[in-house]
This record gives structure tokens, C-alpha cells and sequence, in this order.
């Protein structure tokens, strides 16, 4: 296992994890690739690990520039596992080592590990020689745990951002002008979607402490590290930060007998007549995690299911718990869906989008089987309320 080399005695030597398709809920399609970087100097400095499992993957990277007893510091940024598994086989390799953290990463990780290891801890302004060059530490606590921190290095402009900006992508590329623009940026927006979106005013604030940064390269924990394109995932990270929505709508569903299906053609048909952009989206072969990708940036977010034994389907209700943990901001909601004789379900919808914050237009109901009046008059109430 090759190092890559991102400058000047500084190398890439984490692990691929091309297997890799659920991350805690979260659909995996691509893989994900766990990043860490060897930085040679008078100080020998590891940012970051690997999960457990790939962990002699990385020592075999950096066994080709050093061996891994002679590392001096090791950079955690961030306690979760999949960043700091490979510390305790690093430190039985180098047990002079100390371990550079924040002080809610050195409490996780003596939560995590129930080892007494030298540890450092450093708060935002903290500074690290290395000896020609230097770190200095960016507390970004809650992006996305209590513990996370960036590291700047000012000699060589380099941002070692652990999660912000990364991607789940498994690829032997390592740079963002290697890979389709396109790809990265979308799995980009789904990573943001599924992991940083409720902690959008942490980010804004880490944004505002890293805005006077000259920042050349961000060597991100996950995916692909970002040297041509950085204005553009500094800016798209304001963005949905901002929770800035376009005028676009999600209509997201599932059905039994094709009535609430019927329904939602309907309320697209709405959105049609006012020139906004829509999308279907059946929960029955769409993943959760795929959907947030798309209502990151959706103003409307219309939610239907018929009504099964008093309740929504569960599918259905799955999604909305899914939703209410990511807490999008300033979205506007339509609760609809097709009944037999209760209609529970449409109101469940309903409550559940006004916990999550959403601003609502009346909710859409029809009985049995809509016929074409029926889902004419859906389409004229819905279009008579949104766009304007």
C-alpha cells in the first residue's frame, strides 16, 4: 500500500474502504475512504486514523516513509471511531507518542479506549511546532460531535478539516481535479444532508473562525481532498448552512391501491402550472438518506401516505423520524394521502412536519379512489397557495 504524496514531505496514508455501503443509516453507494496524513518533520505527526479493521492498511502506507514507532504527535480530531480506530494499535507501535485533542476529545477518547495514553489537549488559537512548520487548532464543537476540531497548517496553507467537506467515495483518485466535479459535489450535499445539517449554526460559526484563513488545500477525513475547487465547497457549506432553499418542491410518498400516488401526480401537476420544479420521490425505492441529498435545498417538502390500521404506513413514518433528527429549517410542508374511513394518517403527517418546524398549507385528503374531478380540485387547491 502506496502513500500519496499531497506536498512536500507530506503524504496521504489512510485506507479505502471499498465495501462500505450503510453508515449508520446512511446509504453508502460509492464507498468511503478513512483519510489520514503523515506529516515529516522534526516532529513526526499522524492527523488522524482509520477505522479499526483497515488500520494495517495505513501502517503499511506509512511504513514506506517511516517507521510508525518513530511517530512523535498524533492529531485527533475527532473521537469517532471511524477516525480514531486505529489509535490503540498505533500507540502499541509508538508508545512514546502523545496525542494531540481537544479536551472533549481527550474525555471521549478515555471513554472510548479506557487507556491512560500521554494526551495534549488544545483549545482554538493553541499553536503546535513541529518544527519548520506549525498547527494551530479551530475548536468546531458539534460539527458534528462536542469534541470535533480542525487543524491549520500556515506554512503550506493546508486545512485538516476531519468531517467538514468530506465525501463518502471510495477511489484510488485522491484530489478533487481527479475525479468528476460533478460527483464529489453531490456526494458532498449528501454528506452534509445526513450528518452536519442540524448543526448548521455550529458550521456557520467554524466558517466565520476559518474565514481569514488562506487555505490552498482542505485534507478532508472522507472522499476526496479539495485543492482546485475550494471557493466552491466553501461557498455551497454557506449555503446550506443558511439553510437556503430554491423555489423547488419534493414530493415524497408511498402507497397502497395507487390513490395517494394518484394524489401526489396531482399536487405535481400544481407545482407544474406555477413553474416551480418538482420532484416524485416513492419511499419504496428511494433511501431515505438519497432523499435529504434532494430536500437540502427544496423550499416545499409535501409528505403523503394512505392510512393503514389508524396510522401512516411505516415506511412513512420512518422518514419523518429520519427527517426530525436532521431538523431542516424554513421549509414549507404539504401533508396528503388517500383513507378508507379513518384518515389518521394524513394528520399524523401532518404533526410530525409541524415538529419539525415546517411552515403548512392545508393539508390534501381524498377518499377511496380520487377520480379526475377529485384530483383536479388537488391540483387547484395547492396551486392556488404555493409560488406566490
Amino acid at each position: 500500500m502506496r502513500p500519496v504524496k499531497v506536498k512536500d514531505d507530506i503524504y496521504w496514508v489512510g485506507a479505502v474502504d471499498w465495501d462500505l455501503r450503510d453508515f449508520h443509516g446512511y446509504l453508502t453507494q460509492r464507498g468511503s475512504s478513512y483519510n489520514a496524513y503523515l506529516i515529516m518533520d522534526e516532529k513526526i505527526t499522524l492527523v488522524d486514523t482509520v477505522k479499526a479493521y483497515l488500520v494495517e492498511e495505513m501502517l503499511d502506507r506509512i511504513a514506506h516513509v517511516v517507521d510508525p514507532s518513530k511517530i512523535d504527535y498524533i492529531i485527533c480530531n475527532h473521537v469517532e471511531m471511524d477516525h480514531s480506530g486505529g489509535i490503540t494499535r498505533l500507540m502499541e507501535l509508538a508508545p512514546n507518542a502523545t496525542i494531540i485533542t481537544s479536551p472533549n476529545g481527550q474525555r471521549g477518547l478515555k471513554a472510548h479506549y479506557k487507556r491512560d495514553w500521554p494526551m495534549q489537549v488544545v483549545k482554538t488559537g493553541d499553536r503546535l511546532s513541529l518544527g519548520k512548520r506549525n498547527l494551530s487548532f479551530v475548536l468546531t464543537q458539534m460539527v458534528h460531535w462536542p469534541d470535533n476540531m480542525v487543524a491549520y497548517m500556515p506554512e503550506e496553507k493546508i486545512l485538516f478539516s476531519n468531517d467538514a467537506f468530506g465525501q463518502h467515495i471510495a477511489s484510488m483518485e485522491r484530489f478533487d481535479d481527479q475525479f468528476s466535479y460533478h460527483l464529489i459535489m453531490e456526494e458532498a450535499k449528501k454528506y452534509y444532508a445526513n450528518i452536519v445539517l442540524p448543526y448548521g449554526a455550529q458550521v456557520q460559526n467554524a466558517l466565520q473562525a476559518l474565514a481569514g484563513l488562506e487555505i490552498d488545500l482542505i485534507a478532508t477525513s472522507h472522499g476526496l481532498l479539495w485543492r482546485s475547487h475550494v471557493p466552491e465547497i466553501l461557498e455551497e457549506y454557506g449555503k446550506w448552512a443558511a439553510n437556503y432553499t430554491e423555489e423547488k418542491a419534493l414530493i415524497i410518498y408511498d402507497t397502497m391501491w395507487e390513490s395517494t400516488k394518484k394524489i401526489a401526480y396531482a399536487i405535481q401537476r400544481a407545482f407544474e402550472h406555477k413553474g416551480i420544479d418538482s420532484k416524485m420521490v416513492n419511499l419504496d425505492s428511494n433511501h431515505m438518506s438519497d432523499i435529504m441529498t434532494e430536500l437540502i435545498t427544496a423550499k416545499y417538502v409535501c409528505v403523503g401516505s394512505p392510512t393503514l390500521n389508524n396510522n401512516m404506513l411505516p415506511s412513512v413514518a420512518a422518514f419523518l423520524t429520519y427527517l426530525k433528527g436532521l431538523a431542516p429549517k424554513q421549509r414549507v410542508g404539504l401533508a396528503f394521502g388517500s383513507y378508507g374511513w379513518g384518515g389518521q394518517g394524513v394528520a399524523q403527517i401532518e404533526e410530525a412536519l409541524k415538529a419539525a418546524g415546517f411552515d403548512m398549507l392545508k393539508p390534501v385528503k381524498a377518499q377511496y379512489i380520487p377520480d379526475e374531478r377529485a384530483l383536479e380540485e388537488i391540483t387547484a387547491q395547492v396551486e392556488a397557495v404555493v409560488g406566490g
